[in-house]
């Protein structure tokens, strides 16, 4: 299993990006998948989950209403639109993907497998 992710850059407050995670070794719908940041001498948080089979998403407060979590079976791909970007959302953004599927809750910041991270940088 590996996931890849890119798309992280330096944006000006109020821009947007979309991060992309790109899979291999599973299939996307026998999996839970989720974006995660960590900034650092912080906690890893939750900021968006999908479950692929179900389409059910969950979004931490924070983003919810800019940010949309979205998958691609055909491409392997899952995807984080970001819009609206503060400073705040300022971190190392990773991909990550398990095994529970439907029943994960990823708001406890464990998974089987994790990206190695992107970086995100919002200017103010």
């Amino acid at each position: 299993v590996q996931l890849v992710e890119s798309g992280g850059d330096l944006v000006q407050a109020g821009g947007s990006l979309r991060l992309s995670c790109v899979v291999s070794g599973f299939t996307l719908d026998d999996y839970g998948l989720g974006w995660f940041r960590q900034v650092p001498g912080t906690e890893r948080e939750a900021v968006a989950c999908i479950d692929s089979s179900e389409g059910s998403t969950y979004y931490a407060p924070s983003v919810k209403g800019r940010f949309t979590i979205s998958s691609d079976n055909a491409k392997d791909t899952v995807y984080l639109q970001m819009g609206s970007l503060k400073p705040e959302d300022t971190a190392m953004y990773y991909c990550a993907a398990d095994s529970r599927g439907k029943s994960w809750n990823c708001k406890e910041v464990f998974a089987d497998h994790w990206g190695q991270g992107t970086q995100v940088t919002v200017s103010s």
